[in-house]
Parts: C-alpha cells; structure tokens; sequence
C-alpha cells in the first residue's frame, strides 16, 4: 500500500477559479484531467513527488453524479463548501481489499484531452461517505507512464493533518497507517462536532511549505 493522491473538491466558486486559488498557493499549474464519464465529475491534476498528485475535482450536471457514489460524495462536500474530500491509497491487488470489505470494486475511467483513457478499480467511496477519514483503495490497470503523478515535480507532500482516529483508520487499512503514508509527517486532532477527514496538507514548495486547509 502506499499513498496514491489527495482528493480536494471545488466549493461554490467553481472548479477554474479553485484550480487557479490552489495553484497560486503552490507557485505550480495543475493540468486538465478530463471527465469521468462514470462518475458524472472531472478533476485537475497536480503531480507531487515519490509517485502521488493532488486532485480537484468537481461535479458535473450529468445523469452519473446522481447514482455514482463519487460523484454523490464530491456534490455533497461541494454543497458543504468545498475543500478536502478524502485520500486514496494504492494496491496492486485489489481482490484483498475486495474480500475484507465484503464487496466488489468498481471500474472507474477518465478520459483526457488528449484522447488517453486512463483506467482503474476502485472500492470504499461509500465508506469515506460516512466516515470521511477513511481512504479509498485504487488498483491502476493503467501503465505507470500514464499515471498522473507521472513526469517531474519540485513540490512534494511533507504532513497531513487528520480529524479522527488512528486505530479506526489503521483497523480499516487492515495495517498501520504510517504504512501507506511512510515518508509523511501524520498529526491527528480531536473531531469538531464529529466531523473526522483531511484538515489540511502541507506541501514542500521551491518557494517554502504551504499548507493547504
């Protein structure tokens, strides 16, 4: 397991002008991901170094996002004002995950501009839902050249700050947490009003730490 990418969801502003917000902050350009057909949502992307990116991503007005569980969870954090929507950690066997959850993955797609159909499996959205300190698993059927932390980068994810519960997300990880975010700094806080998830991620920058909240 190790960490795959950040999910930040575009609030009421819109996904360019958060896109352009998050960039500044980070003195980098975020590339257009595309559209996920299934998923009635599209993202932009940013790649981080030691192989993860961030994501902003936002829902589309698409007969998907009102039945695909993604796009119910980006509409509903984009209602509650935007901001970070959860983290995604990366297997290469996501049959493992599918047995100890008791359910099976699902087939997510985006399509770039360019053309290129990236493609993977992915399980536990419905589970992030109600408890957004949980990841969801990715297994990428995707080559890594096409993997969207692919190419260079001068920023890199050094900490993330968390509502919740380690052992909670260490028993669900079915291993310690510090496992797919080895490398990371992982500072956990106490819930305000039962509300668990990523508070903020500081990024390593050319022109000094950044913190996202």
């Amino acid at each position: 397991m190790r960490l795959d990418h950040l999910s930040y969801a575009a609030g009421p502003e819109g996904l360019a002008s958060c896109v352009q917000r998050l960039g500044a902050r980070l003195g980098a350009s975020f590339s257009d991901g595309g559209l996920h057909p299934s998923f009635g949502t599209r993202n932009f992307v940013l790649p981080l170094q030691n192989g993860s990116y961030l994501e902003v991503v936002d829902v589309l007005d698409h007969p998907a996002a009102d039945t695909a569980p993604f796009g119910q969870a980006v509409r509903a954090r984009r209602h509650a004002g935007g901001g970070w929507l959860g983290w995604a950690v990366r297997v290469d066997d996501i049959t493992a995950i599918e047995s100890r959850l008791g359910r099976r993955a699902v087939t997510g797609h985006r399509r770039r501009p360019d053309g290129f159909d990236l493609r993977w499996k992915q399980i536990g959205i419905k589970d992030l839902t109600v408890d957004p300190q949980r990841p969801f698993f990715v297994q990428w059927q995707t080559d890594d050249q096409h993997h969207p932390s692919s190419g260079e980068s001068q920023i890199a994810l050094t900490t993330i700050e968390f509502a919740g519960d380690e052992y909670t997300v260490d028993e669900y990880l079915g291993v310690s947490s510090t496992q797919p975010l080895d490398g990371i700094e992982v500072l956990w806080e106490e819930p305000y009003e039962d509300e668990t998830g990523v508070v903020a991620a500081v990024f390593s920058t050319p022109a000094g730490s950044v913190r996202l909240d």
